[in-house]
């Protein structure tokens, strides 16, 4: 089943852990195969929310929620089950910083 672990970290520790060590996380689950997908994200300041209300588009300037943590990144997991997935998101190395939301992916049903 795949999972998707959210990378979330405060503003201030946006870059409290170093790419490299991002990267060789990504390598080892790559290499065991169970990387489906892994990337970081640019700060709040560069993203836009976009609503659609009875026809119109509403954009506005960042997330859609204040949250002290935000959304850093992500991990797309191949896992047995939700206990496998969560003992790999304890290993992202940016959870020592922040946390790690580890969610199972739904597939859509025609």
């Amino acid at each position: 089943m795949k999972y998707l672990c959210l990378v979330y970290l405060d503003k201030e520790n946006w870059s409290a852990v170093p790419d490299r060590e991002c990267m060789d996380c990504g390598n080892a689950f790559r290499d065991r195969g169970v990387l489906l997908a892994a990337e970081p994200l640019h700060p709040i300041e560069t993203a836009a929310t976009v609503r659609v209300r009875n026809g119109k588009v509403s954009i506005t300037d960042g997330p859609f929620a204040e949250t002290k943590e935000q959304l850093a990144g992500f991990y797309l997991l191949e896992a047995r089950d939700l206990n496998e997935a969560i003992q790999m998101a304890a290993k992202i190395p940016p959870a020592r910083e922040g946390s790690i939301e580890v969610r199972p992916v739904r597939e859509l049903v025609p």
